[in-house]
Formats: C-alpha cells, sequence, structure tokens
C-alpha cells in the first residue's frame, strides 16, 4: 500500500495522533528505504488476564504488523513493580517480581489470540530499566521536570486536595519513556488514558538525539455493566481465555447500544456494514438480539474458533428457549450446620451474588431456583444434609452445584 493509504488504516478507529504529519513522513521514509516503522506497546502484567478491553489495542498493533512494520510488545516487568499511577487516586500497592512474572507469562501466551505470533518481538523492560542504574536513572530524570509532571490530571488534583504522591509515582511516566528511548520508537500506541504518558517519551527522546515518536491512542472499551472502562477488578470483563459459553452470555447481556461499540472496537465489521445494520434493526428487519448473536459469534471465532462459536450458540439458544442447564456449571463444596444452610451465604460462597444483603435482594425479587423450582421470597435456610447436592440457578444464566459436607 502507498504511504496515504497505510495511514488513512493506521489512524482509522483512533482517538489521538501526535501528529498525522509526522507519522505520514515517516512512513514515506519508511518506503523510501525499504525499511519499516518500530512500533512499541507495553503492557504492565498487574492481572492475570487479558480481556477483550486489551484487545482493542492489540487489534490495531496487528494492523502494523500486517503492514509490514516491526511491532514490539513490551512486558512491563520492571515498570510493573513501580505501579502505574494512571487514573488513580492514590498510591497503587506494588507487586511483587514472582506475581508480574506469573502474569506475564499469561500475557505472553494470550496476546497472540490477536497478534501475528512470527512477526511479534516480546521484550522485558527490565532488560535495560533494571541495568539503567542509578546514575542512569539520575540523567533520566533530569530530562523533565515537576511543573510538566503536575500537568498530569490524577497528579495534578492528588496535589491540589493534599493527597499523597509517592517520588517513586513519578518516575514510573519516565521509565515508560525510558522504553521508547532504548528500543528507538518510531511508533508508540496506548489507550486514551496513556495519552500524558506517551508524550513523555516525544518529549524526552530529543534529549537522547532521537526523534520524537508518533504517538496513537485507541478507545477505551467499557465493560460489560456499560458504565465503568473494562476491568477485571470490576468484574466487568470478557476475558480471552473464558469458556465459549461464557463469553456467549456476557456479550448478549450488554445493552443494545453498546453492542454498537463492541462492533466497531472488537470486530473486523466495517462502519459502513455497522451503520447498515444498525439501519435494519431501526428499520424492524433485524432483531437486536440476533444483531447481538451475530456479535457474539464473530468475538468467540476470533478466539475459538467458528466451530466453538456455534456451538456456544446452540448452548445458549437451549438453556434460555427450553430452560436446560449449561453442559458446565461451576462446583463449589460448602459446609452445612444441624442439616440447614443459610441461602444468602451460598448464593455468595457459590459466587451467584456479591453478598449477604444483594444475595437477600435476588431471593426476595424470586430471582432464585433451588433444583429447577423457585425459592419463595423471606427464604432463609434450606435443606443441607451432608453429601447432598443441588443445582442453583440465579437469574436466566447463572448456575452453580453446591455439595455439602458437614459443619464443624
Amino acid at each position: 500500500m502507498t504511504p496515504a493509504e497505510q495511514l488513512e488504516i493506521l489512524t482509522r478507529g483512533v482517538v489521538d495522533v501526535v501528529t498525522a504529519a509526522e507519522l505520514s513522513r515517516k512512513l514515506e521514509a519508511a518506503e523510501a528505504s525499504g525499511g519499516a516503522l518500530t512500533v512499541k506497546v507495553g503492557f504492565d502484567p498487574t492481572a492475570p488476564d487479558i480481556h477483550l478491553g486489551h484487545t482493542v489495542l492489540l487489534r490495531k498493533m496487528r494492523q502494523f504488523q500486517d503492514l509490514g512494520h516491526r511491532v514490539i510488545f513490551v512486558i512491563g516487568d520492571f515498570t510493573g513493580m513501580i505501579g502505574d499511577p494512571t487514573g488513580r487516586s492514590k498510591t497503587r500497592p506494588a507487586l511483587t517480581r514472582e506475581e508480574i512474572l506469573a502474569n506475564a507469562e499469561t500475557y505472553k501466551r494470550q496476546c497472540f489470540k490477536v497478534l501475528d505470533a512470527e512477526k511479534t518481538e516480546i521484550r522485558f523492560n527490565s532488560e535495560w530499566l533494571g541495568a539503567l542504574g542509578s546514575e542512569g536513572f539520575v540523567r533520566l530524570a533530569a530530562t523533565y521536570n515537576v511543573a510538566r509532571m503536575l500537568e498530569r490530571k490524577d497528579f495534578r488534583e492528588r496535589y491540589t486536595s493534599g493527597t499523597q504522591i509517592s517520588i517513586h509515582e513519578f518516575l514510573y511516566p519516565l521509565a515508560q519513556a525510558y522504553d521508547s528511548v532504548f528500543l528507538r520508537a518510531d511508533v508508540e500506541l496506548g489507550g486514551t488514558d496513556q495519552l500524558f504518558n506517551l508524550n513523555v517519551g516525544r518529549d524526552i527522546m530529543p534529549s537522547y538525539g532521537q526523534t520524537p515518536q508518533v504517538v496513537l491512542t485507541t478507545p477505551l472499551l467499557e465493560g460489560i455493566d456499560g458504565v465503568e472502562k473494562m476491568s477485571k477488578s470490576l468484574g466487568n470483563y470478557v476475558g480471552v481465555e473464558e469458556s465459549p459459553s461464557s463469553v456467549f452470555g456476557k456479550i448478549m447481556s450488554i445493552g443494545d447500544d453498546l453492542m454498537w461499540r463492541y462492533y466497531l472496537l472488537c470486530t473486523d465489521v466495517s462502519p459502513a456494514g455497522i451503520e447498515q445494520m444498525k439501519q435494519l434493526v431501526r428499520d424492524k428487519t433485524l432483531h437486536p438480539k440476533k444483531a447481538k448473536q451475530g456479535l457474539a459469534m464473530r468475538i468467540i471465532a476470533d478466539f475459538h474458533g467458528e466451530a466453538a462459536a456455534r456451538a456456544a450458540m446452540e448452548e445458549f439458544d437451549r438453556v434460555h428457549s427450553d430452560d436446560g442447564v449449561p453442559d458446565e456449571v461451576p462446583e463449589f463444596e460448602t459446609e452445612a450446620a444441624e442439616g440447614r444452610a443459610f441461602l444468602p451465604k451460598l448464593l455468595v460462597s457459590c459466587g451467584l451474588a456479591k453478598s449477604n444483603g444483594e444475595a437477600m435482594r435476588l431471593i426476595a425479587q424470586g430471582g432464585v431456583q433451588i433444583d429447577g423450582a423457585r425459592v419463595p421470597p423471606g427464604t432463609r435456610d434450606i435443606e443441607a444434609r451432608p453429601g447432598s447436592r443441588v443445582l442453583i440457578k440465579v437469574g436466566k444464566r447463572h448456575f452453580a452445584r453446591a455439595t455439602f459436607t458437614s459443619g464443624r
């Protein structure tokens, strides 16, 4: 493709481009020299799973790969121990090196659900940040100033409110920026919440005699709750290694309006194709449920294959249309005292409610079934003989089997 055609593809769907003119010049220079751009993206392995929100960025990385550019997947095993302060109202608890390395192993495997394994270069930033030494860090810190650092929104708000900012948190954007210096990045990608950090890399590269990198940011994907950014800690995520049936159920639970954003950010359907589907829904030619099933099928096929996607849809239809039970139901053991079990606590221990209060509300609303029978509102205890099992259903699609053991 020509540099102009590449520019159109690479900037499609992004939020910030700093700057488009610079990216155009870099693409033209790469074509003239027969070379490729070095594209760097960093991921701190602070949780053990990659979710659908991460794939928005991974898909943009894949576009660079498909156009012949060099993509470096930087695992922040060093920066992860500092803790990214982005969006934080207080200092982030530091992870141990053992936790970081364990999470990094899953990242290395899961990223190839989207990226081309043969074209992806994986690097750990402890390789150069660990070797930088105290003198190197002092020189790195000298490339920036506190006034600029306090321009960052979360730092400024914490400073104004008198909330503690630890000195090591200032080192995080600088360490991330040095990744770009060491790798001589032409382009760095990140989510919109990373714009400040990415621009620090642009700012300090001239101090090391390098041309500033171009910065591209991708949108943040809302979680299945439709409110907060997708996050494992908030429980509103879709993991790339979750079972197909779980992914299908979660996608079917999202709001109709949010469905179109998932189509845009998580599939290869063109904006024109999405608009055509929207019009069919408005004309009542296409039911929103069918459009959402198509979305779930596409996402599952990307991660698990088309056969798994078809099986997940068939199971979903069977469970919801025929009042069936999923093939895979989580199993739990729980204690029962004197042949009885406190139902709210049972729902919490099986992961079907977040608290006893929520469990009691579900019971009061008639949303709980035991072995196919609806639990009457106000029920607190159920029969629980040691060794017996019950099938619990909450709402339309949440199941668990509990085996009772002798109470202490």
